[in-house]
């Protein structure tokens, strides 16, 4: 879980300077489709417009994120990284061409992952870690449609479809035999 306070605490870090220094490094997000724009697929999860913006990403990364390490140390890293990478390569790839920050694509892979998992997996624990992720985060449905201007929904689509692709492969992997 060290792993997600660090990228948590970074986000903060790049806002903070943001914020006190007025600094925009907006610039550093996703710009689809163009090579300048490639710098994002690293950055841009941690770039966010405003205190709200970050707030909203940081409550339930956190939640979700600890969710994930706890239940699912063995894969959360990669989960985490496939999240990341795939879902920013993919909004790089097909988003609309507009400037993409935040970390929200992130909030959505772990979220869905964390649905879908318990399905796939069918195993007690995970579908209990599904209805609750549902309970509190079946809302999120809603950002997956454009419905404001300003915000990336394809980041929230490609996110969610990335964390229930990831759930899909990781349920499916026979775990390891231990010989000897």
């Amino acid at each position: 879980m060290v792993f997600l306070f660090r990228f948590v605490f970074l986000i903060w870090v790049v806002f903070s300077i943001q914020f006190f220094f007025g600094f925009d490094f907006s610039r550093f997000g996703i710009l689809p489709r163009t090579t300048y724009g490639l710098i994002g697929i690293l950055t841009a999860p941690m770039i966010h417009g405003s205190s709200v913006h970050i707030i909203s990403n940081t409550v339930p990364l956190l939640f979700l994120g600890w969710t994930l390490f706890f239940f699912y140390e063995n894969i959360a890293r990669k989960v985490f990284v496939i999240c990341y990478f795939l879902t920013n390569g993919l909004v790089w790839l097909f988003a609309r061409p507009s400037m993409h920050i935040g970390a929200s694509g992130i909030v959505y892979g772990i979220a869905f992952f964390l649905i879908f998992y318990g399905f796939f997996k069918k195993d007690f624990k995970s579908l209990i870690i599904s209805a609750i992720i549902i309970f509190f985060y079946g809302g999120l449905v809603y950002g997956l449609f454009p419905n404001q201007p300003g915000i990336s929904w394809e980041s929230h689509l490609i996110g969610a479809i990335v964390g229930g692709y990831t759930a899909m492969n990781f349920a499916q992997r026979k775990p390891k035999r231990i010989i000897g």
